[in-house]
């Protein structure tokens, strides 16, 4: 472990001029002819996406983020005329995600609420049609949680809140589009293999691939893995604290198969990671890992990695150690699936256990994201950015790529 610590960081130090033209506002036509950036061991050159299987090791193991982004964002008028948007953060009853969205009539999430002093008391009431039928959803506000306030919705009909979001809800395309949401964003802001409904926010770095790379990637001896981790609207949370301990990271919620954790083993535990939500996954998986190691008897929920956990333990354990432990503590519980939650944040002191390739787009200044990719390339954050900005690259979630090599 080194000894910068990471709390006293000024986020100042991680801010670069990015205008607002260099924003990609949409995506380009052919989602894999955008430009990629490459990065490799302090070198920096250009090609276009599609090559990227060229660049990557035969008998590499590439990991995915399958998750879906949601229609999250719903919309409700009340008899006064004021428009109260309710967007679902995170499944309060049922609490899993799964069981969230097949349940009929009633459920509740934790949610952000715009226009919050319009709505002080009463039931918020809307009619949608789904298959025909007229259904009547309504929204009641519950207690504070954190941030957010948990809303009890309810609906007629035999409807899964699946369908209902599908009907009413909007795609919560990142704020600093600056646009409304178009239909063309329902395709284009999700991944091709986009799978596991949870999402407010894209894995923007998988937006790239089309079934052609995939397909190229398998013909080059690339193995690919999948896992899911939910994107919180937290990945948009702007670092507002001069020095970084003071930004409480968002809670995300993961789930790994037991399949993709022997992969994991049998490449030695390195990865090459798409997307940093892949990362911020595959890194907190080795210290779950040297938890079960020091105690085999913590359940699901307490795997959770806390914000600052990787800073505060000197490791030594070598990263196929830590998985293959966290796959016995599996294998004694019969798990095929590992469900569990990270907060960890990724900055400069951070040491990268499994990840050793990163593929990303350009991320916002004074981002946590940027932290992540400054620790990555070992603070060469700057030349990237400084190519990307002369070289006509588009930053953003609908922006360019980048494979990084440190």
């Amino acid at each position: 472990m080194n000894h910068i610590d990471p709390r006293h960081i000024h986020i100042s130090d991680y801010n670069y001029p990015l205008p607002d033209e260099r924003i990609a506002k949409f995506p380009i036509a052919q989602r894999d002819h955008s430009k990629l950036l490459i990065y490799k061991k302090g070198e920096v050159s250009s090609d276009v996406f599609y090559h990227l299987p060229l660049y990557l090791p035969a008998g590499a193991l590439m990991v995915f983020n399958n998750t879906k982004v949601i229609q999250a964002r719903m919309h409700f008028r009340k008899d006064t005329g004021a428009l109260i948007e309710v967007f679902l953060l995170e499944p309060a009853e049922p609490s899993d995600y799964e069981l969230m969205f097949q349940t009929t009539g009633q459920c509740a999430w934790y949610c952000l609420v715009g226009n919050l002093k319009k709505w002080k008391e009463g039931t918020l009431r809307r009619e949608i049609e789904i298959k025909g039928q007229t259904v009547v959803v309504t929204a009641t506000r519950g207690p504070i949680h954190g941030t957010s306030h948990r809303i009890d919705f309810e609906w007629t009909g035999d409807a899964s809140f699946a369908e209902i979001i599908d009907v009413m809800g909007e795609l919560p395309i990142p704020p600093y589009l600056n646009r409304e949401t178009q239909e063309s964003d329902k395709t284009t802001y999700q991944t091709v293999y986009s799978k596991i409904k949870g999402s407010v926010a894209a894995p923007t770095a998988g937006l790239h691939f089309t079934p052609e790379v995939l397909a190229d990637l398998d013909a080059h001896g690339i193995k690919r893995e999948e896992l899911t981790l939910h994107v919180g609207a937290g990945t948009f949370k702007p670092v507002k604290s001069e020095e970084i301990e003071g930004h409480e990271m968002h809670t995300e919620y993961i789930s790994v198969r037991r399949d993709t954790i022997q992969q994991l083993i049998d490449h030695k535990g390195c990865a090459i990671a798409v997307g940093t939500t892949s990362v911020r996954t595959l890194e907190s998986l080795y210290y779950m890992g040297l938890k079960v190691m020091r105690d085999p008897s913590l359940n699901e929920e307490l795997l959770h990695v806390a914000q600052w956990e990787p800073y505060e333990q000197e490791t030594g354990v070598g990263a196929k150690e830590a998985l293959q432990a966290l796959a016995a503590w599996m294998d004694a519980r019969s798990l095929t699936v590992l469900h569990s939650s990270t907060q960890i944040i990724i900055a400069p002191g951070y040491d990268y256990h499994i990840v050793k390739m990163l593929v990303t787009n350009f991320h916002q200044p004074q981002s946590t994201l940027l932290l992540l990719v400054s620790a990555f390339v070992k603070g060469d954050w700057h030349q990237i950015y400084d190519y990307a900005l002369s070289h006509d690259f588009r930053f953003l979630s609908y922006g360019d790529s980048s494979l990084l090599i440190p």
